[in-house]
């Protein structure tokens, strides 16, 4: 039956779907909106599968701490595209669950994740019609001492930081250097033995070592890998906001030691699909034909 621009328009504003999709709907129900949205409501759960295979590498980062620094989480929540992870819905999506990782002190995807929480996940995706995903938790939770947290302007890049003692405001400050250096480990001693062995592999190949003995060899690269590991180590980098002192005096002089740090990149580790954009846009409107 010929379904009116007004009750397509009606079934658009309850549901918040596309115009050809809801067209559709109501066709095949003859026009009833209510058995259309039922149906609507039965499908969400294979439209959201059918976008899995997606690529959600954009989205954001956020993090939150209780007021006395006693814990911090860190989410991030995944969109295809940067438009969506402006749109207003994703982002109450992505606070709804900032707050349930932090209410119920959530360190993994399972202990987030529940039935209701996924049932919006899947109405979101119906009504946005992207792939969304809630990509990793995680809980900074220490026995002792204090955390803080930075998010950059922008959530794609936020941190916690727990310190052995001291201010939240110093955690703060710790991570907000976290954010914008990207240190690899705490320490140097942290840094784990294979990324040393491969960094030594590149130094003796570097065209200066040829020709040379090996003792001479051995402590040129004995001295590079330590400037490395000062590098690369969060309490040997100077602080970006005084580069006069190391992170580690800092924190120091607050009275406290770095222990550990979190930092989640939105997309860091997610191999972007190359997409051929004109044969999706085809692919799309042939199937709302």
């Amino acid at each position: 039956m010929a379904v009116s621009a007004s009750l397509v328009k009606e079934l658009r504003e309850r549901t918040g779907l596309g115009m050809m999709e809801c067209k559709k709907a109501l066709q095949e129900t003859d026009g009833d909106i209510d058995v259309a949205i039922e149906n609507l409501r039965k499908a969400s759960g294979l439209k959201a599968a059918k976008k899995a295979d997606r690529t959600a590498a954009e989205g954001i980062v956020a993090a939150k701490v209780a007021e006395d620094g006693s814990y911090g989480v860190l989410v991030e929540v995944n969109s295809e595209t940067d438009f969506v992870a402006r749109d207003d819905g994703f982002l109450a999506f992505a606070n709804s669950v900032l707050d349930k990782a932090f209410n119920e002190k959530a360190g993994s995807i399972e202990a987030l994740v529940d039935e209701e929480l996924e049932n919006t996940r899947q109405a979101l995706v119906q009504k946005i019609g992207e792939n969304i995903g809630i990509r990793r938790v995680a809980l900074v939770q220490p026995e002792s001492g204090i955390v803080g947290a930075y998010v950059h302007s922008n959530n794609r890049i936020a941190v916690v930081v727990e310190l052995s003692a001291g201010e939240s405001e110093l955690a703060k400050d710790v991570a907000m250097h976290v954010a914008a250096v990207n240190p690899r480990v705490v320490r140097s001693e942290d840094m784990p033995e294979e990324v040393v062995q491969s960094e030594k592999e590149i130094i003796k190949a570097q065209p200066d070592m040829a020709g040379k003995p090996d003792e001479i060899v051995e402590k040129m690269m004995t001295g590079r890998i330590n400037k490395f590991l000062k590098e690369n180590s969060l309490i040997d980098q100077p602080f970006v906001k005084n580069p006069e002192v190391t992170v580690g005096q800092l924190a120091k002089d607050g009275g406290a030691e770095v222990v550990a740090f979190v930092r989640f990149e939105v997309g860091e580790g997610i191999e972007k699909k190359e997409e051929d954009f004109a044969a999706e846009v085809a692919a799309q409107v042939a199937a709302a034909k």
